[in-house]
């Protein structure tokens, strides 16, 4: 299915029937990823799947200073919309990012947030990381002081030293991605009245078990389950154990309405 909001086609599925949730993949994948966690509500809540904009099926956000917060409010317009009420939230990595807004800010009333290796917390950087952001300034300031900083040089340059996610975006999705890094969103944790599960692996090293454990311990009403040999995509790594995590965690918003 698609749906035109703000100018940005969009696209997402639907599954299922009963009380509502909604699926926020990570940066750089799609609903097709989160496919596996869509069946893990069993056809007994309705499920919307959503290609974020930038990925999937989805056109690109249309405004220059799109950020995190921008993606929330386009969340909250996607539910008044298609008049989704109370949505049980899973979200995975950047996806988690958005649904910390959502509840934080109270954009859209959140039955329940289902958490799983989620961004959020601004990490703490190492010094191998800043010798690789200023070796690339450094780069472009001297390739252009040269009259060499070419398009060709520029991307290999990225390339070398950038992410291999900002690597692949376009450069409007390289802003944005940039831009949400940078965003803390320690501060809204307290603010989150939904109670809250936690899915981490015991070592993503993308979003760090420590973050998982802050996040328990900011968040109100909050659990941490722990994945033990497992990464970034703990869920998917154990998707029959996940499943039966949130089934559980879903309960009576699973039965038949």
């Amino acid at each position: 299915m698609d749906i035109n909001i703000n100018g940005m086609n969009v696209h997402y599925e639907v599954s299922g029937s009963g009380k509502d949730a909604i699926i926020l993949h990570g940066w750089g994948t799609n609903l097709e990823v989160m496919r596996p966690a869509a069946k893990c509500f069993d056809e007994k809540m309705k499920v919307y799947n959503i290609d974020l904009p930038g990925f999937g099926g989805s056109d690109e956000p249309c405004a220059d200073d799109w950020d995190i917060y921008s993606y929330a409010d386009f969340i909250a317009e996607f539910v008044k919309r298609l008049g989704i009420e109370k949505p049980v939230i899973l979200a995975h990595s950047f996806g988690g990012r958005i649904a910390l807004i959502l509840a934080g800010k109270k954009l859209i009333r959140v039955n329940k947030l289902i958490l799983t290796g989620c961004a959020g917390i601004k990490p703490k950087r190492g010094i191998d990381y800043y010798a690789k952001v200023y070796t690339y300034k450094l780069s472009k300031k001297a390739a252009g002081f040269l009259k060499l900083f070419s398009k060709d040089f520029e991307e290999k340059m990225k390339k070398k030293y950038g992410s291999a996610d900002y690597a692949s975006a376009s450069d409007k999705m390289r802003a944005v991605m940039v831009r949400a890094v940078n965003e803390d969103l320690t501060y809204l944790l307290p603010e989150i009245d939904a109670p809250t599960l936690l899915v981490w692996g015991e070592n993503d090293d993308a979003t760090p078990l420590s973050d998982g454990k802050t996040m328990e311990r900011l968040i109100p009403d909050a659990g941490l389950i722990v994945m033990p040999e497992s990464g970034h995509y703990a869920f998917l790594q154990n998707i029959g154990w996940f499943s039966n995590i949130v089934r559980n965690f879903c309960g009576k918003d699973m039965e038949e309405v």
